[in-house]
């Protein structure tokens, strides 16, 4: 049976992952507070108004320092707190003055990288896609990858938001085309995720430690790892809620 094993968001792009037991879905929109604001850098062609692609914002692909950042949103006051091995745990308003945030950001990007100048809300969520999209990863994919690179990949190398149990490795790409019901809520497959450098920096230290790109590749052809779905119908998921196909 198809379960989910953990559900993730990631409040500000690039900059943190949070852990959470239960999450509203809402059909046509993201996962809620996930991606909801993203940092541009200097080099940004987007004023943050509507949806852009990742290369105008700082991200783990570049920086990979940022893939270390925990979240905790309070979704009552709009404040997310963020925590790092290598920085003081720092508690601002998105929306508000971002400065603090901007400064305590700078000594984990590059200094070869465009910096990180701005924090951008667009309303559809900065995801990775055009579309409003919602992430689904297998476990026993994250398994079988971490044998073939010989230690055990954590989930949140992949900034997914929904992980299922019980499905057999790489079966998810054969759900594209297909809809499922996850908790009450429904969604479509739409894709796979094709992975970029992010996936080989640890998240406990951000180090680059992993060869995620070269193994997919050289294991099984390809450079993806998970789903991207759209919900379709609003509904209610927990973990070790069931996952069924429509």
């Amino acid at each position: 049976m198809l379960r989910i094993a953990a559900l993730w968001r990631h409040p500000i792009k690039g900059h943190g992952h949070e852990a959470l037991s239960a999450s509203d879905f809402i059909a046509g929109q993201t996962m809620p507070w996930d991606r909801k604001w993203a940092v541009a850098h200097e080099a940004a062609k987007t004023d943050g108004s509507a949806w852009a692609s990742c290369a105008n914002f700082s991200r783990g692909g570049k920086a990979p320092q940022l893939m270390a950042i925990r979240a905790v949103t309070d979704t009552d006051t709009g404040i997310v707190t963020l925590s790092h091995p290598d920085a003081e745990t720092l508690s601002f308003d998105p929306d508000g003055d971002t400065a603090e945030f901007l400064g305590w950001c700078k000594n984990l990007m590059p200094q070869d990288r465009a910096q990180s100048v701005k924090v951008v809300r667009a309303d559809v969520g900065m995801t990775d896609t055009p579309y409003t999209s919602i992430s689904l990863l297998n476990t026993a994919s994250l398994a079988e990858l971490s044998e073939r690179i010989g230690a055990d990949m954590a989930q949140t190398r992949f900034r997914g938001n929904i992980w299922v149990d019980g499905a057999e490795p790489w079966d998810e790409f054969s759900w594209v085309g297909k809809e499922i019901r996850i908790g009450t809520a429904e969604f479509e497959v739409v894709e796979s995720i094709t992975r970029c450098l992010a996936t080989h920096a640890n998240p406990q230290t951000g180090e680059r430690d992993a060869d995620v790109l070269n193994t997919l590749t050289q294991n099984w052809g390809h450079k993806d790892f998970g789903i991207y779905l759209r919900a379709t119908k609003s509904g209610h998921a927990s973990v070790q809620d069931k996952i069924e196909f429509l």
